[in-house]
């Protein structure tokens, strides 16, 4: 019989091993604990933990750890997360073998949410100080992500019109049904006989919060167009809701997107990335689906997170606005700006965009000017290998692909 190599697993151990032992020298969680330790300031957190009475909660280091290594290993719901503090050994070198189960993950999840957040600056921070962020060139793009809502649970305000007289009907039926059912059976039985039937009570509810679902999202689809109407200066009491105007019942926050799988229930997640590192320096998630009215902010968000404008940004037409580049021309930034989509199979040097003779566009005309040199062309090929790959990396290699969580706040 051939020789195999020794198998004892109930082999037991004269001194237990150290955890990380068990782990490889360049396993994430090692450098994430000495990350964590020396380089993130997590003053915030401790401010939020005043109140002495209750069990001691766990130390706001470990629950950071926990949710950075979880999105390097594609792991985001805290029933996974829990899971994994039990069977896997990089978390529990991380947690120092600490067992938080999912309430208490995804209760720390939404109460330090902008604590969190906060943290986005402290590692862009360090990045820096380690030389991986120059700002010489950053490329501007936005991605749909899935909301944690199906498209179906939305309706359109016309459809809620129709659909909010049916239920009203079908409630004034079963009553007006009950109603006749009881003073047939009262004159059959008598009045003092149990003879009557109602519908379902448990059916009966069921129609009845349909129908408060339908009222409170037309209440929200006409806030929304009042709020519109105030902003242009139009009286909020004339303005109508479109008929095709839809909300979603399960996230309101959330909006249908065409994605390259159809329509989908999204939100619009916006990244400014560093060309020479692939560093994300700033970050944004929006319900509005045109990436036109996002350049502006995200170039607010870049210089406050980073002290300055960059020296260069390329992004593809969505954000082409002749407003957009005259704030990249007031803040200095070199900018190489698509006008149009391009096609796989164009000519290099295509048109980059038919020519304005007006003077309207001047900013639009110096555009196609810039995108039709060579050095312009080489430029903006460096956009696609910039952020395209920080989208695919997120959400092919790290698995994310929808929110867990509802609202834009979130």
């Amino acid at each position: 019989m051939r020789p195999y190599r020794e198998y004892a697993p109930d082999q037991a151990f004269l001194l237990p091993p150290s955890l990380a032992e068990l782990l490889p020298e360049d396993d994430p969680a090692c450098f994430l604990r000495e990350v964590i330790a020396s380089g993130l300031d997590l003053g915030a957190f401790h401010e939020r933990y005043r109140c002495e009475r209750g069990q001691p909660p766990y130390h706001p280091a470990m629950m950071v750890g926990l949710f950075f290594y979880g999105a390097m290993r594609r792991i985001y719901s805290s029933r996974r997360l829990a899971e994994a503090c039990v069977r896997d050994v990089g978390f529990m070198v991380l947690t120092g073998r600490a067992t938080p189960d999912y309430h208490t993950i995804g209760e720390f999840r939404q109460r330090f949410t902008e604590e969190l957040v906060g943290l986005f600056g402290q590692v862009l921070r360090l990045c820096q100080e380690a030389g991986l962020v120059r700002l010489g060139h950053i490329s501007l793009d936005g991605t749909k992500v899935k909301a944690n809502a199906s498209k179906h649970k939305a309706m359109s305000y016309g459809r809620m019109l129709t659909k909010e007289e049916v239920l009203e009907a079908e409630l004034r039926r079963w009553l007006e049904e009950g109603m006749r059912q009881d003073e047939e059976e009262d004159e059959e039985y008598g009045p003092d006989d149990d003879g009557w039937s109602m519908p379902k009570e448990e059916e009966r509810n069921v129609v009845q919060r349909k129908l408060e679902h339908i009222k409170a999202g037309k209440a929200r689809l006409e806030a929304m167009f009042r709020e519109k109407a105030v902003e242009q200066g139009k009286d909020p009491d004339q303005a109508q809701v479109p008929e095709r105007a839809q909300t979603n019942f399960t996230d309101p926050a959330s909006r249908m997107m065409k994605t390259p799988d159809g329509f989908q229930q999204c939100y619009n997640a916006q990244a400014a990335v560093d060309v020479e590192s692939q560093v994300i320096v700033a970050c944004d998630v929006t319900n509005h689906s045109p990436d036109v009215q996002q350049l502006r902010p995200m170039l607010e968000a870049v210089h406050a997170l980073t002290g300055s404008y960059p020296d260069q940004l390329t992004a593809d037409a969505g954000y082409a606005s002749e407003a957009n580049f005259a704030a990249l021309a007031e803040a200095n930034v070199h900018a190489v700006i698509a006008l149009r989509r391009y096609h796989h199979d164009e000519a290099p040097d295509a048109d980059p965009a038919p020519k304005r003779s007006t003077d309207r566009w001047p900013h639009r005309n110096e555009m196609r000017r810039r995108l039709m040199t060579a050095e312009g062309k080489e430029i903006y090929k460096k956009r696609k290998q910039t952020v395209e790959p920080v989208f695919g990396q997120i959400k092919g290699a790290r698995g994310f692909r929808q929110f867990l969580r509802r609202g834009c706040a979130a």
